[in-house]
């Protein structure tokens, strides 16, 4: 994703994608050397938040489970922040807009139509 100018928080319609914010981390992994290791990438950015729908998380919380992966581009890198961030991205638990009901819904019979 091609970055023109600074990053001033204006822009976040450039970092968030499926509710799950970035910021700045995007152009930092853009420039960042690779292949790195995940070791790498918490030793560099383990600190840097990421803004969810939830709450938010780091850099660290997310790809701490990854230990020893090893990552060929940024794209690669934002794709299992993407992945792994956790249920406080997710929108509301249990909502599938695919029809039907989930187990454990309340209401009553289904109804032909």
């Amino acid at each position: 994703m091609p970055n023109e100018g600074d990053d001033d928080g204006t822009g976040d319609e450039d970092t968030r994608e499926l509710g799950v914010d970035i910021g700045s981390l995007d152009s930092a992994l853009e420039s960042h050397e690779y292949p790195t290791t995940v070791d790498e990438l918490i030793e560099e950015f383990g600190d840097h938040e990421i803004e969810l729908p939830g709450g938010e998380t780091t850099v660290e919380e997310v790809l701490d489970t990854q230990s020893g992966e090893e990552f060929e581009s940024a794209d690669g890198v934002k794709q299992r922040i993407l992945n792994d961030v956790g249920a406080e991205a997710v929108g509301r638990e249990g909502y599938s807009d695919r029809g039907g009901s989930n187990e454990g819904e309340s209401g009553g019979d289904p109804q032909s139509l």
